[in-house]
């Protein structure tokens, strides 16, 4: 890992995306990404700003590595300002791996850490060009993963496919042989919302999932309209390019979750909705509250599905767990017109990233 500096401030995105491939080959060993988030760490207290991490194991890790890395800082010898100009054939020995045991800033994380298994590493010999340190320059920015997880790992598929994004995105949708999008609306609060998505239909693939705030249809703006007067919007428009806006699950939240060692994420679940929580468990620490209704798990719709068939969801998914959940009142309100049957044919498939 080598510090990266750009000018004016500037956060290149080939910078960027150099750094993420280079993590992206090492994302399985939670030893290595912790030791390159220490290595990559350079403070910049010009521009200070607050740091988000996907769970409370990657921010408590991520304190850890930023202590350390300041506590290197401080024990190097001073270095001159200036750009760096190395002599010819010659090369700067870099920074060494941040010790995670024994005589550092903090106690030995052994073999395990907040019930997360944590293997040994040792960082490879990087060849001497590798090792030069790039010293920054006076008045630059530098590029730092602030928001990554050391736990939860770089770019983590079950976080990016349960995403809630900020904004409205458009979807554009059509009807099938029956003259049908496979789409359910309901009026929650003067809004529409999307309350059920049947599987392999025109909705489904246009992307849009339970929760979701339908905005306009085809320009027509939605606020007021009651699902049944928003449904024959649908149904009077062409059998093509049925345009929405749309805002992704306004009442739902996502909450990040690491497996301890017997595979578990510290909570308890019937028909769906979350009950009782395990002291000092993962869910526990990360605020997971009683009396939610499980809407996702890694970004898979999971409503309708009996709870040995969630249970099985969980046990299949990574050591992180992303899980989407609604209020009980809002979810029974959306839902009290569905049937159970209507549930299982939800769409229960795992979204494209």
């Amino acid at each position: 890992a080598t510090r990266i500096s750009c000018a004016d401030h500037v956060i290149r995105t080939e910078i960027i995306s150099r750094f993420l491939e280079v993590c992206f080959q090492f994302s399985c060993d939670k030893k290595l990404l912790l030791y390159l988030h220490t290595e990559v760490l350079v403070y910049n207290t010009a521009f200070p700003k607050m740091s988000l991490y996907p769970s409370l194991e990657d921010m408590t890790v991520g304190q850890m590595a930023k202590a350390q890395a300041q506590q290197q800082q401080q024990q190097r010898p001073a270095i001159a300002q200036g750009p760096y100009a190395p002599p010819p054939n010659s090369t700067t020995p870099g920074p060494s791996a941040p010790q995670l045991g024994g005589g550092g800033l903090y106690p030995s994380l052994a073999n395990e850490y907040m019930g997360l298994e944590l293997t040994k590493y040792v960082p490879p010999s990087a060849p001497p060009q590798a090792q030069q340190a790039v010293v920054r320059a006076p008045g630059t920015a530098v590029a730092t993963p602030s928001n990554t997880g050391a736990v939860s790992g770089l770019a983590n598929v079950g976080i990016r496919r349960a995403e809630i994004k900020q904004g409205i995105r458009q979807v554009v949708i059509c009807k099938d042989a029956k003259g049908k999008c496979g789409v359910s609306l309901f009026s929650v609060n003067k809004g529409v919302f999307v309350c059920y998505v049947a599987g392999g239909s025109p909705a489904a693939l246009g992307g849009l999932r339970f929760g979701d705030q339908i905005l306009t249809i085809n320009g027509e703006v939605m606020a007021g309209l009651s699902g049944d007067k928003a449904s024959k919007v649908i149904k009077k428009a062409t059998t093509n390019d049925i345009t929405l806006a749309v805002r992704d699950r306004p009442f739902e939240r996502t909450i990040t979750l690491q497996k301890d060692s017997a595979n578990r994420v510290g909570f308890t679940f019937n028909g769906g909705l979350t009950k009782n929580l395990v002291r000092d468990s993962s869910a526990a620490r990360n605020g997971v509250l009683s009396e939610h209704y499980l809407c996702e798990v890694n970004g898979q719709n999971v409503i309708g599905l009996k709870d040995k068939a969630i249970a099985d969801v969980f046990a299949d998914s990574p050591k992180t767990v992303t899980i989407t959940i609604m209020p009980q009142f809002v979810y029974d309100h959306m839902m009290k017109n569905m049937g159970s049957v209507l549930k299982r044919q939800m769409d229960h498939s795992i979204p494209d990233v």
